[in-house]
């Protein structure tokens, strides 16, 4: 049985599935939406809250956190000088899932995941 454990796995190996969660959300901070599998959507939807919520805050240990977790310096910027002055009077709820259908290849449920306006 499986209760109360959270998170998903998705066939990978811890080190590899943190990768792929800082490469997910550093795309998704820089194009502001990104298509990708319904279940690395959901995963990454509040590692990505986080980042903006941390942005929010702003302060240097605000900074150093996202810098620890976002790859790209210019898009840690980004999230602490665009998106979280446009998100200053939002208390939560910065992205949104729209699931899109199986994918062709392999039928795996597809979604969009976006920062919400």
């Amino acid at each position: 049985m499986r209760h109360q454990i959270a998170g998903r796995k998705l066939g990978r190996s811890s080190a590899h599935r943190k990768a792929l969660f800082r490469n997910l959300v550093t795309d998704l901070l820089n194009h502001e939406k990104i298509t990708s599998t319904e279940a690395k959507a959901k995963e990454i939807r509040g590692l990505a809250e986080k980042m903006i919520t941390l942005g929010k805050k702003g302060g240097l240990t605000s900074r150093r956190q996202a810098l620890a977790f976002i790859l790209d310096e210019k898009i840690a910027a980004k999230v602490f000088d665009e998106l979280a002055p446009r998100y200053a009077e939002r208390p939560g709820g910065y992205t949104r899932l729209i699931k899109l259908g199986p994918r062709l290849g392999d039928g795996a449920p597809m979604a969009r995941i976006e920062l919400v306006e």
